[in-house]
């Protein structure tokens, strides 16, 4: 059992109407906890689950092995971007501990951190918000999404950003083809 340090990274969020969000969060100790494929399935279907019901668009994504990029646009003026996160987070978080009880993996006690004396709690995600960016003009979004895309190149995880499996990168620049059905619903605007 790994004990928690207690810090907290605290980030503000700006939830301005008409305003995208860059979103990164991370895997608990920095680990490569999504380089399982049934996990990134599982993200998936937490993610397209969110998003809908938070009222959100999912612009642009890619899942590393330690963490997650997401664009996300707004699409009501109450949508709160620490929601959206308790709502892909914590029931993913949930599906995960399930299936390593059911298997008895030994990983559910490596996640299991002491949160304070007396309790402990399974921990997938780097505790605390994660990053957030504001993203308020059409070329910064273009970059964001370039950026975001590359990520597994830059990594050394595939040559080129359309071989990495677990990004919206063909959704985007081949609209035409069949979406991997293991994979987030992407719109992106047609206009960009």
């Amino acid at each position: 059992m790994n004990v928690s340090d207690g810090h907290r990274k605290r980030v503000k969020h700006y939830d301005l109407p008409g305003e995208c969000h860059e979103l990164t969060f991370s895997c608990h100790g920095r680990r490569p906890l999504l380089a399982d494929d049934t996990r990134c399935g599982m993200l998936s279907v937490s993610m397209d689950r969110a998003i809908e019901n938070h009222g959100y668009l999912l612009l642009a994504f890619v899942y590393m092995p330690m963490h997650v990029h997401l664009l996300v646009f707004p699409t009501r003026e109450d949508c709160e971007v620490n929601r959206l996160l308790s709502a892909i987070k914590k029931p993913f978080s949930l599906r995960v501990k399930k299936l390593l009880e059911e298997q008895g993996s030994v990983l559910l006690d490596e996640l299991t951190v002491k949160d304070r004396p007396g309790k402990s709690v399974f921990r997938f995600w780097q505790a605390g918000p994660g990053y957030d960016r504001n993203v308020t003009t059409l070329p910064t979004l273009r970059k964001m999404a370039e950026y975001i895309h590359n990520n597994p190149v830059r990594k050394e995880l595939c040559r080129t950003p359309d071989g990495w499996r677990w990004s919206s990168w063909r959704q985007i620049h081949e609209p035409d083809m069949p979406r991997d059905p293991d994979v987030p619903k992407v719109l992106w605007p047609d206009e960009i």
